[in-house]
């Protein structure tokens, strides 16, 4: 009797996809759980109309390719097809796992989600870089660059990847094994000055893609002597800058202003406490590109020509938002809600509803909206990207 107390008491929480006037009951079959994750989508506001594309997936539902030393997903452009600019990789490395000695067509940008890992590179006039990165660092390597990521002690790490291009295939990089695996032992003698017959006996690639191998020691042992840095590094701590903040939540805003070799990916990571808001604005450079890491969030999108629509988050969902769309995210939840927005460009850059109207003469504001004089006085010229409840 208690468990069919408790199913009976569930199903009552199941939103239905109803507004007073309209919509009905929904009595066939169905997935509770997605239902009750996505109640804009189900019972929409009566504000959202038209028939904007999906804005939302999520990293549950990607494919998720298990490794020897980890695993990794990926929502890319095949998943998300709006977004065509950025492409989104989560990854796991376990102690002492290596996600192998490769290099991409595309930049790839990075933030720690847990963990700690050792990332290594060179750039293109043979300058070294050796770096430890830990939860809210970042890492960027421009294209083309190589590079690898291990992850250390305890317990390994997780990491958000971003690269500069939707069509990027986390399957489609230029690994170090593959290309040993595909030159002649004739040729690589030659190139590296000795006996061909000391190769042809590399790993298969499908071996080291992401593998255990031994720990490394504390990050001098792994400095190369006599080698030359790279003049910009290529990790920053996105944690330790000091945050915009209001009385509702923080913003931390990185890009090629304080991250130089930056060029491609801008970012902010902001923080909503529950009630609040990141307000209404849009973006004017780029697509904006989210991923949710704990919180519950609901964002709407305004498109224009009529056309608005409401999505639902929670950690590990992935948003996007059309170039120069209005939008807003609030905190719907009963803790903080944290997310990354990230941008194809190296500026980060928006504008602010509120602020507009009030740096614009409030008499033509007010012929176009009519509003309160409490409206009209309450408008802020200085920008506060979260409001309060």
């Amino acid at each position: 009797m208690a468990a069919t107390a408790a199913k009976a008491d569930t199903t009552q929480t199941i939103p239905t996809p109803t507004r007073p006037g309209v919509g009905g009951t929904d009595p066939g079959p169905g997935n509770a759980e997605l239902t009750r994750q996505n109640p804009d989508l189900y019972a929409p506001p009566a504000t959202d109309h038209g028939t904007l594309p999906n804005l939302r997936f999520s990293f549950s539902d990607a494919h998720m390719r298990l490794e020897p030393g980890g695993w990794t997903r990926q929502v890319t452009v095949r998943e998300l097809g709006v977004s065509k600019n950025i492409a989104g990789v989560n990854m796991r490395l376990n102690a002492g796992a290596v996600r192998e000695l490769h290099w991409h067509k595309a930049a790839e940008w990075s933030y720690m989600l847990y963990g700690s890992a050792r990332i290594t590179a060179i750039d293109a006039e043979g300058r070294n870089f050796v770096d430890d990165v830990g939860v809210g660092d970042l890492w960027y390597f421009p294209a083309g660059i190589p590079h690898s990521i291990q992850g250390l002690g305890p317990d390994g790490c997780e990491f958000l990847l971003v690269f500069d291009d939707g069509e990027f295939d986390e399957d489609n990089t230029f690994l170090i094994t593959d290309w040993f695996k595909h030159t002649p032992a004739e040729v690589l003698g030659k190139n590296f000055g000795a006996p061909a017959t000391l190769f042809g006996h590399t790993p298969d690639p499908s071996e080291r893609y992401i593998f255990p191998a031994p720990m490394p020691g504390p990050l001098a042992s792994d400095k190369i002597p006599g080698a030359t840095p790279v003049p910009q590094s290529f990790s920053h701590r996105m944690l330790a800058q000091e945050p915009i903040k209001t009385k509702s939540g923080t913003v931390r805003i990185t890009d090629s202003s304080n991250f130089p070799v930056s060029t491609t990916i801008a970012a902010a990571l902001v923080e909503i406490e529950p009630g609040g808001m990141r307000e209404l604005h849009w973006h004017p450079n780029a697509d904006e590109w989210q991923y949710y890491i704990e919180g519950k969030a609901r964002m709407g999108v305004f498109a224009a020509a009529g056309q608005a629509r409401t999505f639902d988050f929670q950690a590990g969902d992935v948003g996007y938002v059309p170039f120069a769309m209005g939008h807003y995210v609030e905190n719907i939840g009963d803790t903080p809600v944290r997310f990354l927005e990230m941008f194809k460009s190296s500026y980060y850059a928006d504008l602010s509803l509120d602020q507009w109207m009030a740096l614009t003469p409030p008499e033509l504001v007010n012929a176009h909206l009519g509003l309160d004089p409490q409206v009209m006085n309450a408008l802020r010229k200085q920008k506060s990207p979260i409001v309060p409840a």
